[in-house]
């Protein structure tokens, strides 16, 4: 049985106050480097199917089982960060996910490279159970901006992973970058066993209960299912962009190669300096004006997308106000959620991240369908749609005080 919650803002019983900046950017370096466990294979697809022998659709196969593992990993390991001592639980997953990487430099046939790429997937869930522990450590002046700095780092993860990716096997070889990933991942689980803080369980419960019990958070809390609604539709619209993105830039009148490609997505690193500005917001009781302004960019940037043309500046200027407005009201949303249920911010976490994924995985196909069929501009008015849709969300719980419990005074 999940303990009721004690109100947004409030600290369980027992649990150590330790958040401090130098911290949060252990935890923001931590947090990068595991999630970008995840991206590591995608520009490299071509090199190993051309390795092992493989076709193209075949060699999608290794990104496929990252992330259905990495779902699996969200549901069913994340919930444990509210039942296990965190300060060891974190590092050993770390030093998990750094065996599978080296298992997978040195897969000898394609077979071993899918099963160390699933398990690559499952273990590399360390940022999903440091951004919750972020929210427990810190106090209520400034929780926001602590996980704003965490976030940060780990959308620097994600986007500096594919195009450090490319420039390693480039000079040394597919397999290098795992072993690179593997010894990172080794000397940050190091790292993390001495700097990670002992904080109490937040609940004694059974493994099956816990994990049903991530279901409860949610059903119990209109405010948390209707920010789960809107992070999905920040995913949904991300990853669309971003999948159909990578198209564009390859085709005419732009033309451009895999490398130049990663570089282009470097761009979106702003989205990280926006993602810390956004935890100050929230911190000064400004999370809901600053959520429909952020969906207001976003509509903004389909717009800017749509009419681009050949225009290169044009989409990069798409690409920095898409990752202002979807990774600021990321944040937004993460920090309102943990403050609604602080006594289960592993498991509300874990149903985050998971809907984020499921919205992600949709957002992409439909991308990649809308643009085989119909070109760019199609895409660009399913993603207006999108951010339409979650202002029209926002309107509606604002207006009827379904996040009234989980916005702070300002102060």
């Amino acid at each position: 049985m999940v303990r009721p919650s004690r109100g947004p803002g409030r600290r369980p019983a027992g649990e150590a106050v330790g958040m401090t900046r130098p911290l949060a950017i252990v935890f923001a370096v931590a947090g990068g480097v595991a999630v970008g466990n995840l991206y590591w294979a995608q520009p490299l697809l071509e090199l190993i199917g051309r390795d092992f022998g493989v076709s193209e659709s075949s060699a999608g196969l290794i990104v496929t089982l990252t992330q259905v593992g990495y779902a699996l990993g969200v549901l069913l390991l994340v919930p444990l960060g509210d039942v296990l001592r965190r300060s060891r639980f974190i590092p050993v997953m770390m030093g998990l996910s750094a065996l599978a990487l080296l298992g997978a430099a040195l897969a000898p046939g394609y077979g071993v490279l899918l099963a160390m790429s699933a398990a690559i997937g499952v273990t590399t869930v360390s940022g999903q159970l440091l951004t919750p522990l972020t929210g427990d450590l810190a106090d209520d002046a400034t929780r926001g901006q602590m996980i704003g700095i965490v976030g940060s780092g780990l959308l620097i993860g994600i986007l500096s992973s594919r195009t450090l990716s490319g420039l390693v096997a480039g000079a040394a070889g597919w397999r290098a970058i795992f072993v690179v990933a593997a010894a990172l991942s080794a000397v940050v689980s190091i790292i993390l066993w001495r700097a990670v803080p002992e904080t109490a369980p937040k609940a004694t419960i059974g493994y099956g209960a816990l994990i049903g019990s991530v279901f409860v958070v949610v059903r119990r809390t209109r405010a948390v299912r209707w920010t789960l609604a809107l992070g999905a539709c920040g995913f949904a619209s991300f990853t669309m962009f971003w999948t159909v993105m990578t198209f564009r830039l390859a085709s005419r009148p732009f033309g451009l190669d895999v490398t130049q490609i990663g570089l282009v997505s470097l761009v979106g690193l702003v989205g990280a300096l926006a993602a810390q500005q956004a935890g100050r917001l929230s911190d000064r009781g400004w999370s809901l004006p600053a959520t429909v302004v952020a969906w207001t960019l976003a509509l903004l940037s389909w717009g800017i997308a749509a009419a681009s043309g050949a225009s290169l500046v044009g989409l990069l200027a798409a690409v920095v106000l898409l990752d202002v407005a979807v990774q600021g009201q990321n944040l937004l949303n993460q920090v309102r959620l943990f403050e609604v249920a602080p006594d289960a911010r592993s498991r509300v976490n874990t149903a985050f991240v998971f809907t984020n994924f499921v919205a992600g995985a949709l957002g992409s196909a439909l991308g990649s369908n809308v643009y085989a069929l119909a070109g760019w501009q199609p895409v660009c008015a399913a993603g207006a749609v999108i951010a339409a849709l979650a202002l029209l969300l926002w309107a509606v719980g604002a207006r009827t005080g379904t996040f009234t419990a989980s916005v702070r005074p300002s102060g």
